[in-house]
Order: C-alpha cells, then structure tokens, then sequence
C-alpha cells in the first residue's frame, strides 16, 4: 500500500504534509504536490496533515481518483523532492472547496 495526492491539491498546495513526511516521499510541481510509491513507507502521517484532505490510501481511494495512481508516480519522476513546509498560494483557500480541478494541473 501506498499514498496517493488527489485532486484537492490542485492549486492548493499546503506542505504541511511535507514537514512530517519521515522518507522525503514528496514531490512538487507548479500548484500540485506528489508522493512517490517507491520511497513511501505507509506510515500516513501525511494524511491528518492535509488541510485540503487530497492525501489517500491507495486502497481507500475514491474510483473518481484512480487516475492519480499514475499521474503521482510519473510526475514524481520528473518533480524535485520537497521535504520542508512553504507557504501555501495566496488563494489556496479559495481553491480548497473547488471540486473537479484536473484541468487547473500544471506539470511543467
């Protein structure tokens, strides 16, 4: 098992679950953030952590979010490691209680 970042990170982007990660599992991207499934211990430390509530257990998530299995695991790929709390965007809260926000995902 593993974890998985959702949709409610779009845009979001708290780090608060970065502080607490013990592997530096994270990675970022322009307004999203990706766990890497190689370096993810399970510990779900990152779960409580997330304002926005986007961090999953693979077996928990939601069948609208099956797509992220894929897209966390690529993107990590090519993302750098984050392994310390920064500031959320200025309208983070904002975005927070936006619903179906793939097509605001910047990969590059």
């Amino acid at each position: 098992m593993t974890y998985i970042v959702t949709e409610s990170c779009i845009r979001c982007k708290y780090t608060d679950c970065v502080e607490v990660c013990p592997v530096d599992c994270f990675h970022e991207g322009p307004n999203f953030l990706v766990i890497d499934p190689d370096v993810c211990i399970d510990c779900s430390l990152c779960v409580d952590e997330c304002p926005a509530g986007a961090i999953y257990a693979v077996e928990n998530l939601p069948p609208e979010y099956g797509k992220y299995i894929s897209l966390n695991q690529e993107l990590c790929q090519s993302w750098p490691i984050i392994n310390a709390r920064s500031d959320a965007p200025a309208d983070a809260d904002e975005w927070m209680s936006v619903k179906e926000k793939f097509q605001y995902l910047q990969t590059a």
